[in-house]
């Protein structure tokens, strides 16, 4: 299961499980997801880190700080990591995301933590319009979205050497 951050076309948040992406696109597009506010049904996914129902019930849990200073995220302690072996599909994707890092490097100027103020001046017209690439928080993605600048969140890597 998954837990979205859900946004109405009134701007109203709210948050509701879906058994994965799919049957949430499938849902919304029949008219079956709408805001407990407003009850419109014009409603997409809102800027997150998508939540994912526990699977490891019992199982030794530690904290692990996320890069960049962010919010601590939830790992499992080394001796108990769950495994997988990576199919055709997956190993694709893995390439394809290492492609599109790749190409945003080349082809786009790293602002680093300034990301949401160049990227507003950029939409404001006070800076030259060019390709940039940074990082950027939760509430600055937000703000972003909220001002209509058009941006591509880019998946973080796994490690290389895995």
């Amino acid at each position: 299961m998954i837990k979205y951050a859900l946004i109405c076309d009134q701007s109203h948040d709210f948050e509701s499980w879906f058994a994965n992406s799919a049957s949430f696109e499938e849902q919304a597009r029949r008219g079956f997801v709408s805001c407990p506010v407003c009850n419109s049904i014009k409603v997409e996914r809102a800027i997150m880190a998508p939540h994912v129902a526990r699977t490891d019930r019992g199982k030794t849990m530690i904290e692990a700080p996320s890069p960049a200073a962010g919010p601590a995220v939830a790992a499992m302690a080394p001796e108990a990591a769950p495994v997988a072996l990576m199919g055709e599909k997956e190993i694709a994707l893995r390439q394809m995301l290492a492609e599109l890092h790749r190409q945003v490097a080349e082809n786009a100027e790293h602002v680093g933590k300034r990301f949401a103020e160049e990227a507003l001046k950029i939409h404001h017209g006070e800076s030259d319009n060019r390709a940039i690439y940074g990082e950027a928080s939760l509430e600055d993605a937000r703000m972003l979205h909220e001002e209509g600048v058009e941006f591509l969140p880019l998946p973080r890597l796994p490690d290389a050497g895995h």
